[in-house]
């Protein structure tokens, strides 16, 4: 696991065996079960979460009693509720496998000191941070402004192998339409 991390932050800013252990040894492991929450909402969302095996979502409850998917993840993508994790406020979405996911986290005084002592890290999470505004933005600027057809072929074009991985239902909260309609997109 330590090499596949190595890798990872890799692909973003040089890290030498030595700080890659420092991380690593802030980490811990946990694997969560199919339906497992890995953060409720209320709660206060202490960690940062980086799949290396499985796939979550995080939703909320709308007023009407309806859950809105916001956001999809799987391998080697990180995952938090970045509201709470930053402010130390209570969630106000869940987190929550959909299949067996095995995860590692690390906790935000951790980050913290880490980004103290090895300055290094702090720009790594600021990339990554980045990017996962750069995704946000695209699903608000550009893919919610597409027809529902665009929206759904998009997702296959992009992440073919993750539509298997998620039930339908949840693809039609994720891109705002009724599972009726993305059955009928599906035979088109």
């Amino acid at each position: 696991m330590k090499e596949l991390i190595k890798k990872y932050f890799n692909r973003y800013v040089e890290f030498n065996d030595v700080e890659i252990d420092e991380f690593y040894s802030k980490l811990t492991s946990k694997t969560f079960q199919k339906k497992d929450y890995i953060l409720r909402e209320g709660q206060i969302c202490k960690k940062k979460y980086f799949i290396i095996k499985g796939l979550v979502r995080s939703f909320y409850i709308d007023n009407k009693g309806n859950e809105k998917i916001t956001q999809f993840a799987l391998e080697n993508w990180w995952i938090t509720n970045m509201e709470s994790f930053i402010n130390q406020t209570p969630s106000l979405s869940s987190i929550q496998a959909l299949e067996e996911t095995q995860i590692l986290m690390f906790d935000k005084e951790d980050l913290e000191n880490l980004y103290i002592s090895i300055p290094k890290f702090e720009r790594l999470f600021r990339i990554i941070t980045e990017n996962m505004l750069i995704a946000i933005q695209r699903r608000n600027d550009i893919y919610l402004k597409m027809k529902s057809k665009d929206r759904y072929d998009d997702l296959i074009n992009h992440f073919p192998n993750f539509i298997q991985r998620v039930p339908q239902y949840m693809i039609a909260s994720y891109l705002e339409i009724t599972p009726e309609y993305l059955s009928e997109l599906r035979k088109t």
